[in-house]
């Protein structure tokens, strides 16, 4: 293996660690649905506190996946790229698939 394509794996692996939060992954499900939401919107759909969501947020377009419109004194948040919204309908074709047995998956625990 290439230090280019370990370089590329690496990347890789933090893209699908910033899905791996279910946190965040609801933000992109919420904002995939939605278009728009401000943080406020995301705690009410979402239950937590506002600090944990708005801290997920940043984290999201900190890494290029949410894209912010200030409006006023007000932050809208909406998902950067089409093939965002293509990753999570992948994952979800996936799931139907094999969901059952990710599921049942003694490596990695939904609670962990």
């Amino acid at each position: 293996m290439s230090v280019e394509t370990r370089v590329d794996v690496q990347v890789a692996a933090k893209l699908f660690r910033g899905f791996g939060d279910p946190t965040r992954l609801a933000i992109l499900e919420e904002l995939a649905a939605a278009g728009e939401l401000r943080v406020k919107d995301l705690v009410e759909r979402l239950g937590g506190s506002q600090s944990n969501i708005s801290g997920h947020v940043g984290c999201l377009k900190d890494c290029g996946l949410v894209n912010d419109r200030p409006e006023g004194r007000q932050v809208f948040y909406r998902i950067s790229a089409p093939e965002v919204v293509a990753a999570l309908r992948s994952a979800e074709a996936l799931l139907a698939v094999s969901g059952q047995r990710i599921e049942l998956c003694p490596n990695y625990r939904l609670d962990a």
